[in-house]
């Protein structure tokens, strides 16, 4: 007779901030996710996971990004869980090394991860970064300092920006970049 693997159990929770609400959820390691709402994805390579919603475990999660929210913290001091291909977890790496109100180019983080060529990597990286604000995706943007993809979508990263007062150049919509490129 066959017997099933064991469980691996993630406990989850919600949590609601000024960029709209998160989606927690953290193993026994540590945190896992923190995904803006519907766009949370199961931890890489987790099978027969049992999911299980228990807030009480996200007391200290919650009150480190209040306090994050609020101005009074810089860095997170959270276990975490990261699971990933190895590309991925050297970018996740590499963005817990960006100093809070600072922002790295694409390019410039491709470098510190040892693939120079590999711009766009990172970027996908980024895009599948499973612990969002934590681990600060937010603080990467395009080479000519405008804000690029993000998750959260640009309007929440541009806030997570201002908040860390960090400098970066707006971007401008679509239609103003056709009308500005014709005026000239």
């Amino acid at each position: 007779m066959l017997f099933p693997e064991p469980a691996e159990f993630f406990f989850t929770a919600g949590y609601d901030s000024p960029v709209g609400h998160l989606d927690l959820a953290m193993s026994e390691r540590g945190l896992a996710v923190v995904a803006f709402h519907g766009r949370w994805i199961a931890p890489h390579g987790t099978t027969g996971v049992r999911w299980i919603e228990e807030p009480d475990r996200f007391r200290d999660v919650a009150r480190q990004l209040d306090e994050y929210f609020s101005g009074k913290r810089r860095t997170f001091d959270l276990p975490l869980d990261l699971r990933g291909p190895d590309f991925h977890a050297r970018c996740w790496q590499a963005l817990l090394r960006i100093p809070y109100g600072e922002t790295w180019s694409y390019s410039q983080m491709a470098i510190e991860v040892g693939s120079p060529l590999a711009s766009r990597a990172v970027g996908q990286a980024n895009h599948h970064n499973p612990v969002a604000i934590i681990v600060p995706c937010h603080r990467v943007i395009a080479s000519n300092g405008t804000l690029a993809g993000f998750g959260g979508g640009l309007p929440a990263k541009e806030f997570l920006l201002n908040l860390e007062g960090a400098r970066f150049r707006r971007s401008l919509p679509r239609q103003e970049q056709l009308f500005g490129e014709l005026a000239v």
